[in-house]
């Protein structure tokens, strides 16, 4: 069973999501072909080296390109974070991109009770 974060690092997690949300707006939807990318949650790993990003894309038709143009920005992206965060904290987290699903499951759940 996973422990439950220390404050520090919902407070942490909580940064980078800001972070990275400004990141991904500033670059605009015509960097991920029209796409509207939202970073839904970040968690943090217990010694602060990672960061599992979750990202809801609409419409999600275009997910797969828009993930795979995010892991191919990563570096980039990493960079960026680093420099809103250089104050806070001594190392950038490697951050791992995840496709948040929950937005696409309420919407499947709505279905079936329509019929």
């Amino acid at each position: 069973m996973e422990k439950p974060a220390s404050t520090r690092q919902l407070k942490v997690a909580r940064e980078i999501q800001k972070d990275l949300a400004e990141i991904i707006r500033s670059k605009g939807m015509a960097a991920f072909g029209g796409a509207m990318v939202t970073v839904s949650e970040v968690r943090v790993s217990p010694d602060l080296s990672i960061a599992k990003t979750y990202v809801s894309i609409f419409p999600s038709a275009k997910a797969e390109a828009v993930m795979n143009i995010l892991n191919e920005d990563m570096k980039a992206i990493r960079g960026e974070l680093g420099h809103k965060v250089a104050k806070q904290l001594r190392i950038v987290p490697e951050i791992v991109f995840y496709l948040d699903t929950t937005l696409d499951y309420a919407e499947h759940i709505d279905e079936l009770l329509k019929k």
